[in-house]
């Protein structure tokens, strides 16, 4: 979801690699052992959970995480929960990454130190105050002056237990001075509106005149107004502190007036006293990313040069290919890539121009495409993009069998179990590579038609290059399909959303064993025993020793390389997209009592969108995806309740609230993205719900009244292939701008290659360049595209700082722009002056 801002568009990511902790502190009881998971958040939400670690103080987790940050945020966080023989979590530490301070950490492997959970530290929203200090005059004469406080409203306050009922406590401090008053209590709801006015006596000092109408300076450092938020709670243990704020009366400056957000903060002093290297540490690599995209015609030149890849002759001259040689891992470069040729529809030809290079630079056929090549890192982006629910359908369903069924498969006589027989395992592994193997091998019909063209393009120009080797238009394709498709995704399905965890050990060395078989099995080596280093696994491989299954194997990469045969849009079998837990009101048309929202298990297929009362169980409801005709955000004032979406049906609509704001997301996007070609797709919907006889959005009484609002889905798009080509290119803008230096360096390289024809230098020697002064006028074209662009994101920095308002709802005043405002309001007054 991207945030508009003055014509451009700005996208929110975050990438992490949750590693492992340590030395996390011992449970105080004879077994001293804990069993810890790991949480995502932002701010206060939980978006993501690791599996639960048992037994371990140094777990480790090896669970990667990515999502689509929806809204702004302050904190990326990271909590450590123990988990008790009471199924009770408690709090062991956390890790809080401020949003400025994530390009420090960007892309590293890092141990921060857990710090304590405190109540009082754990803070998040934005409080909006007016402050006017105004002149009475007492019955005795006497000229004193009254500060009216303003509490206007509260922005993103953390739910506590599922619950928020806050108010908010108003004094002035001073040396003297205590005074507390409070607002009332606003019921279910983090976004409060007070608007509420409190009155505190400001004496002045003696020495006051009427032509002095500002406080005096030395008077005015001694006084300042606290605002804290609490939570009306029922518990016994009392209201919960939600955030506060230190206003400085000095802010009132000449005029008298303040009118600003503030950030809430945690309370000073609230934390208890613990020794941070007494909690342990965690191991993170997060990669945050923001991109500013820019209106489509802006990326025009640099798109353009980009598309026309295929078509250069050497393709090594070509923008996509200079990409790859300029960063510093050819997965940087890969990825966009990938997105956007996907997007346009260019991606076969651009990767069978790269391949084609590649394979006449090959000496040998046994080694083809074995390098981490620009070749292989794209064709395994598009595998991960277009396969993935090749995957679902072809693997899930035997992956989540080995991983709930935990039969024993250890071949290794060295690791074998006491209570383990070694005949039984190995017949229980062959008996899962076999049906693995089976699946795999019965499923061409279903590779999906990009891939197939791909792979058709590979045999072709391997079987043309060494038209000798009878393998080689096999070994071409298989070192794709297997080596770099299959046998990954079983050796760690949750990198390929075929679970939502990393299996446990025991689970993981058995997907290890049937990912190394099934990957030699592909291969077609001439020695198949050969390609084990250990003698166990080589004795094992004889069970697979026979004809037929090279036979099945030839047979599966003739059907996936033949081109343009299969179209997996034909494929009957329903392919599962989502699941999971979710809230849901009742369909009738009661606004009230607490049965109406139940807890459900939702589950979307390509044919249908059912929910149960628990996984496993027969559906409850059923909406075929041809009866969606809309699915959009609903209004929190709807039901007080945050994160909640509609699924419109032709009768009524489904309201659904979802665990987190990117979980929410996530379910609209994918719920839209399948329904999209819907014939009878709504053009408006009401983003309010329909209670007690009207809309809540347009008033209208009618329940069957169309809608008052534009709906917000796009035009039909591919499941997994939903692209925005502009974001794709502001990302391959942002690597060659940071790469600029190899850019030029380039250019060097092509200027010496053109007149001196001896050996290379050492410092060029990296760069692919079969045509130098084709190579130099490509280059020449992306440093003035990337050069324009860099212009056009300095002009938009420049104007973005000179338009910010340090105290706005949209730049709040924080525990460090507090000096930046008083900075503001002194420059802003002089001007004025």
């Amino acid at each position: 979801m991207a945030v508009e801002e003055e014509g451009l568009r700005v996208f929110q990511s975050v990438k992490i690699k949750i590693g492992e902790a340590k030395n996390i502190p011992p449970y105080p009881g004879p077994n001293r052992m804990r069993d810890c998971y790991c949480t995502v958040n932002l701010d206060q939400e939980e978006v993501f959970r690791t599996k639960i670690i048992e037994k371990s103080l140094c777990p480790f987790y090896g669970e990667d995480f990515y999502c689509e940050i929806p809204r702004s945020f302050r904190h990326l966080s990271f909590y450590i929960f123990d988990r008790d023989v009471f199924r009770r979590d408690s709090s062991i530490g956390k890790v809080a990454v401020k949003k400025e301070d994530l390009q420090k950490y960007h892309g590293k492997d890092t141990w921060f130190q857990l710090q304590p959970v405190s109540a009082d530290s754990e803070v998040q929203g934005k409080v909006h105050l007016e402050l006017r200090l105004s002149e009475v005059i007492t019955d005795s004469g006497a000229i004193n002056h009254k500060l009216a406080t303003r509490v206007l409203e509260c922005q993103g306050l953390p739910i506590v237990n599922g619950q928020c009922d806050p108010y908010a406590a108003v004094s002035l401090l001073g040396p003297s001075r205590s005074e507390a008053k409070k607002t009332k209590v606003k019921r279910k709801t983090n976004n409060p509106q007070f608007e509420e006015v409190f009155y505190f006596e400001v004496t002045r000092p003696l020495s006051y005149t009427k032509r002095q109408f500002d406080v005096e300076e030395e008077d005015v450092d001694k006084l300042a107004l606290r605002v804290d938020l609490w939570n009306a709670s029922n518990l016994k243990f009392g209201d919960e502190f939600l955030g506060g704020v230190r206003v400085p009366l000095r802010v009132l400056g000449q005029a008298g007036v303040h009118d600003a957000w503030y950030y809430l903060q945690p309370r000073e002093n609230g934390g208890k006293s613990v020794k941070v290297e007494e909690l342990g540490s965690l191991r993170l690599n997060i990669v945050y990313t923001e991109d500013h995209v820019f209106p489509s015609e802006h990326y025009t030149p640099l798109r353009d040069l980009l598309l026309h890849s295929a078509n250069v002759g050497p393709v090594s001259a070509s923008t996509a290919h200079i990409l790859g040689e300029v960063c510093r891992e050819k997965q940087e470069a890969a990825i966009p890539l990938v997105r956007l040729f996907l997007h346009y529809g260019k991606i076969v030809p651009f990767i069978s121009a790269i391949a084609h290079a590649e394979v006449n630079r090959t000496q040998d056929p046994n080694t083809i495409f074995r390098g981490n090549s620009l070749t292989s890192k794209c064709i395994d982006e598009t595998m991960k993009l277009a396969g993935m629910h090749y995957l679902q359908v072809t693997l899930k369903p035997i992956i989540d069998e080995i991983c709930t069924e935990h039969k024993p498969c250890e071949i290794d006589p060295v690791k074998l179990k006491e209570s383990e027989n070694l005949d039984t395992n190995r017949e229980n592994l062959r008996h899962y590579v076999d049906r693995i193997f089976n699946v795999i091998t019965t499923s061409g019909v279903r590779c999906p038609t990009v891939m197939c063209d791909i792979f058709f393009s590979l045999r072709e120009s391997a079987a043309t290059r060494f038209q000798v080797d009878q393998d080689v238009r096999y070994t071409a394709v298989s070192s794709f399909i297997f080596l770099r498709f299959f046998a990954p995704a079983i050796l760690s399905p949750n990198l390929f959303h075929l679970r939502p965890h990393h299996p446990d050990p025991a689970t993981s060395r058995t997907l290890t064993l049937i990912s190394k078989t099934i990957q030699t099995l592909g291969s077609l080596a001439k020695s198949k025993s050969a390609n084990f280093k250990e003698s166990y696994m080589a004795a094992f491989y004889d069970y697979f020793n026979e004809q037929k299954y090279a036979d099945a194997v030839k047979n599966f990469l003739d059907l996936i390389s033949t081109s343009g045969k299969w179209d997996q849009k034909s494929i009957e079998t329903p392919i599962m997209l989502k699941e999971g837990f979710m809230i849901k009101r009742a369909q009738g048309r009661n606004r009230f009592g607490m049965k109406n929202f139940k807890k459900r298990w939702f589950r979307l297929t390509n044919h249908e969108f059912t929910y149960h009362k628990t996984k496993g169980e027969g559906a409850l409801c059923s909406i075929p995806i041809e009866n969606i005709l809309a699915v959009e955000r609903l209004e929190e004032e709807s039901f007080k309740m945050k994160n909640m979406f509609q699924v419109i049906q032709p009768e009524r609509a489904l309201y659904i609230q979802a665990n987190n704001c990117v979980e929410a997301r996530d379910w609209i996007d994918i719920l839209t993205k399948v329904s999209q070609c819907n014939r009878k797709r709504l053009s408006t919907y009401h983003p309010s719900a329909y209670l007690n006889g009207h809309w809540l959005c347009c008033k209208l009484s009618a329940d069957t009244a169309p809608g008052c609002s534009p709906c917000t889905g796009g035009l039909p798009a591919n499941i997994q292939l939903d692209v925005d080509g502009d974001r794709e290119t502001e990302r391959i803008y942002s690597l060659f701008s940071t790469y600029m230096t190899k850019l030029i360096k380039m250019q060097e390289a092509c200027g010496s290659k053109s007149v001196y024809d001896g050996p290379e230098q050492e410092e060029y020697s990296t760069f692919v360049i079969d045509d130098p002064q084709e190579t130099y006028k490509t280059l020449k074209l992306i440093v003035s595209a990337v050069q324009t662009l860099e212009q056009q994101h300095t002009k938009y920095k420049r104007d973005k700082f000179k338009k910010t308002k340090i105290g706005s709802q949209e730049h709040p005043i924080g525990d460090k722009s507090f000096q930046c405002y008083i900075r503001q309001q002194s420059e802003s007054s002089t001007y004025s002056i």
